[in-house]
């Protein structure tokens, strides 16, 4: 019999810590933090990271990985995960995995890495490209080094950042776009081994609003502006994923004084909202949903 491995999602502010929690001790599970800024150490009342008490009712993992200056990237979590994951097993646990971050939430459902190793000076031509020729540039390589029929399924064409990366692994890899895309498109489907499970938070959008300008209240009434200052001395500006962050990027701007204080949970508030938009629509596109729940009681 296979274990069972749930997978909640969902948009910022629609409970996933409280239903995964509750979960979990109803199990007999441990949770797996798919958040992609809980990995960090201090960024506590910005991510809205499990509290100590509810950490102490249920073991967490992925939570305070590695240091807020310090990049995290999928491959590291995989094997991070690929680890938890085992162990579990072996006790014969179920593991509730929580979280909103969408790439590493897929990773559970198809792959997205593969095991091409770029040289850094791959990177550096490519980069040097975008700076000097931008976009058309960087199309004009990308259709150099592949034939005259490639059609670039699956390439925003129009997205720098898309297309940069896709330059970079074809000259990395000495392969072209199509050869890349059929190769990764063959990996096999991961942890096929558990009883996959996805859940889906999907609240309606004047309640997760509400939800969201409570939660903002709240971050900062608990002292979101101290914790910046201090993740500041501890360097995180030197780490884009984490001073770049919604609620981070926005205390940064008022401290900066780019943004008034009486702005900051206002602007906070704008760009979540964005944010969940764009998580709704991913979620719905990009995982299995097994189970969609519209509330959390």
């Amino acid at each position: 019999m296979k274990p069972t491995l749930i997978v909640i999602a969902g948009p910022t502010a629609s409970g996933k810590t409280e239903l995964a929690i509750r979960e979990a001790e109803n199990r007999g599970a441990t949770i797996l933090s798919c958040d992609s800024l809980c990995f960090y150490k201090g960024m506590d009342i910005g991510t809205a990271k499990p509290t100590r008490e509810e950490q102490a009712r249920v073991p967490h993992f992925g939570i305070d990985l590695v240091e807020p200056d310090e990049p995290y990237s999928v491959n590291r979590y995989l094997e991070y995960r690929d680890t938890v994951l085992r162990e579990a097993r072996e006790k014969g646990q179920s593991v509730i995995v929580v979280g909103g971050s969408g790439f590493y939430l897929k990773s559970f459902f198809s792959p997205v890495v593969d095991e091409i190793e770029i040289p850094p000076e791959v990177v550096k031509r490519v980069e040097a490209i975008r700076r000097e020729k931008g976009l058309d540039g960087l199309l004009a390589c990308l259709r150099e080094y592949n034939s005259e029929e490639e059609t670039f399924d699956g390439l925003d064409l129009q997205n720098p950042r898309r297309v940069e990366k896709a330059l970079i692994r074809c000259l990395g890899a000495g392969k072209s776009y199509g050869e890349l895309r059929s190769a990764f498109l063959s990996l096999p489907e991961p942890l096929k081994d558990w009883d996959k499970q996805a859940w889906l938070i999907n609240r309606p959008v004047e309640i997760l609003q509400e939800r969201n300008r409570l939660r903002v209240d709240r971050m900062l009434k608990a002292g979101l502006v101290e914790e910046v200052q201090q993740l500041r001395e501890r360097g995180f500006e030197r780490n884009p994923s984490a001073c770049g962050a919604i609620g981070y990027r926005e205390v940064l701007d008022y401290l900066n004084g780019n943004l008034s204080r009486e702005h900051l949970a206002e602007m906070i508030y704008v760009h979540t909202n964005q944010l969940i938009r764009k998580q709704r629509n991913w979620f719905n596109r990009q995982i299995p949903v097994h189970r969609e729940i519209t509330g959390v009681t």
